[in-house]
C-alpha cells in the first residue's frame, strides 16, 4: 500500500486559513472591546493624570496587532483585497490611526473609536443587518423624498396660517419646518405647541392630526418595512449563497466517488 503525501499548502493558503479561524477572529474581537474600552478610558482626565502612558501603551499595542493583521490580508488576498468594500473599510480605519494627529490633523485623534466599527466585519450578524441597511438606501431614498414633499407643504401651509400669530414658530419656511419636525417626534407636540396654536386657532388641530398621521404613522412606518424587507432579502440571499455552496461540494464529491469507482473496476476483473 502506497502512502500519498500531500504537498504542503502555499504559504498564502496557510496564512490566509490561519486568519480566518476561529481563534484568530474571536481574538480580533476581543481585541476591538478592549481597545474602545482603553478609548473611553482616556476620556477621564483623573484617569489619564493616573494610568495615561499605559493606556497609551496599550492603544498603540493593539494597533500595531491590527496593522499586522491588515498587511498579512493584503499579502494574502494581493488585489482582491481591495476589491471587497468590507476589507477597504477595515484598511480605511486602520490607516486613520497611522496619520500623525497633530496639527491640522489633531481631530482625527478623535476618529480613532471608529476602529470599534470593525466589529460590523466581523461579527456576522451585524454584519447582515449593515448589508441590509446599504441595500435599502435606494427604497429609503424614495421614502424620503415623499416626506420631503409633505414637509415641505406642510411647512408653507403652516406659515401663512399660523405665522402672524405664532412667529418664533412658524413665521419662516424654516422655523416651520423645524416645528413639524417636533411635532412628527412627538416630542411636546401637544401641550407644547398644538394647544396654544388651538386658543388661536381652534380647528388647527386637524392640521396638525392629519400632519402627524401622514408624516408619522404612515411614512416612518415605511422606513422600518424598507429597513425590514432588505435584511431579510439579505439573510435570504446569504442562505441561497450557502445552500449552493453545499450543494457545489456534494456534486464534487460525488465526481470524486464516481472517480474511485472507476478506477476499481478494472481491478475487479
Amino acid at each position: 500500500m502506497e502512502l500519498v503525501l500531500k504537498a504542503p499548502l502555499p504559504w498564502r493558503q496557510r496564512a490566509g486559513a490561519w486568519l480566518e479561524s476561529a481563534t484568530v477572529q474571536r481574538s480580533l474581537i476581543g481585541l476591538i472591546l478592549v481597545n474602545a474600552a482603553v478609548l473611553g478610558l482616556e476620556t477621564s482626565p483623573q484617569l489619564m493624570t493616573d494610568w495615561g502612558t499605559w493606556l497609551h501603551a496599550a492603544d498603540r499595542a493593539i494597533l500595531v496587532v491590527f496593522v499586522v493583521e491588515i498587511a498579512l490580508r493584503v499579502a494574502v488576498h494581493r488585489l482582491a483585497f481591495f476589491r471587497d468594500p468590507w476589507s477597504v473599510f477595515d484598511f480605511a480605519v486602520v490607516a486613520i490611526a497611522l496619520i500623525p494627529a497633530s496639527g491640522p490633523f489633531a481631530v482625527l485623534r478623535a476618529l480613532r473609536v471608529l476602529r470599534v466599527l470593525r466589529l460590523l466585519t466581523l461579527v456576522p450578524s451585524m454584519k447582515r443587518v449593515v448589508g441590509g441597511l446599504l441595500s435599502a438606501l435606494p427604497g429609503l431614498g424614495s421614502v424620503s423624498a415623499i416626506i420631503g414633499i409633505i414637509f415641505y407643504v406642510a411647512a408653507v401651509i403652516a406659515t401663512k396660517l399660523f405665522g402672524a400669530a405664532f412667529p418664533e414658530w412658524f413665521g419662516s419656511l424654516g422655523s416651520s419646518a423645524f416645528t413639524l419636525f417636533q411635532v412628527m417626534t412627538l416630542e411636546s407636540w401637544a401641550m407644547g405647541i398644538v394647544r396654544p396654536v388651538m386658543e388661536v386657532f381652534p380647528l388647527a388641530w386637524i392640521f396638525f392630526l392629519v400632519f402627524i398621521l401622514s408624516s408619522t404613522f404612515t411614512l416612518l412606518n415605511l422606513f422600518i418595512a424598507v429597513i425590514v424587507n432588505a435584511i431579510q432579502n439579505e439573510h435570504s440571499g446569504e442562505s441561497a449563497s450557502a445552500a449552493g455552496d453545499e450543494l457545489a461540494q456534494l456534486r464534487v464529491e460525488i465526481a470524486a466517488l464516481r472517480r474511485e469507482l472507476r478506477a476499481t473496476r478494472p481491478l475487479e476483473h
